[in-house]
């Protein structure tokens, strides 16, 4: 008995209750609480891929209708403006259109929200608007992320669509839609 009376003054020395109930105490096991919050919260988070695309109205019927991806729910995190953010400081300025008159502008899409798909499990499928038509009025559809591009690649030829790789560094692709158009995939090189 004397034995355990003799340990106990130690372990009392490593866990001084009367401090983690203190003010201080509280406070840091709320900002690790917080934290651990934060971290499951943005592992948790789906992977986003953004697209620019000429025109929403064709790229609804390309998504979901040749490549029948699933309409997704927007990500909690972009509702706290993170695409924002982003930015688009990269992007080469040939892919955007010098004058406002031949984008399109749909009064039923904004612009930050666009259009949502789920690509795989925990990545999602972002379009928006902002991309310049290509020759002849072809639509362009530009992304930033070569994983993205490789992914609908692969969707294209599982559902058999008409396509012609043009090059591969930076990725560059043409597809045709049920009505014939020529749409074009390119991987904006940084």
């Amino acid at each position: 008995m004397t034995a355990i009376m003799f340990v106990s003054p130690y372990f009392g020395a490593f866990l001084p209750i009367d401090s983690v109930f203190s003010t201080q105490g509280i406070m840091v096991m709320l900002l690790v609480a917080y934290a651990i919050a934060m971290w499951m919260f943005l592992t948790s988070a789906p992977k986003v891929h953004t697209i620019m695309v000429s025109d929403l109205d064709v790229a609804k019927e390309f998504y979901e209708g040749l490549l029948n991806l699933p309409v997704a729910d927007v990500p909690l995190h972009y509702y706290y403006n993170y695409e924002q953010t982003l930015g688009t400081a990269g992007a080469d300025p040939l892919y955007f259109s010098s004058s406002p008159a031949r984008m399109t502008n749909s009064p039923r899409y904004n612009s930050t929200e666009g259009l949502w798909y789920q690509l795989k499990k925990n990545t999602q499928l972002h379009i928006i608007s902002g991309a310049s038509y290509g020759k002849k009025n072809c639509q362009r559809h530009v992304c930033f992320d070569r994983d993205c591009l490789e992914q609908i690649l692969l969707r294209v030829q599982s559902r058999r669509l008409k396509f012609k790789v043009r090059r591969e560094k930076p990725l560059n692709f043409l597809v045709k839609d049920i009505e014939e158009r020529v749409i074009e995939m390119a991987e904006v090189a940084n």
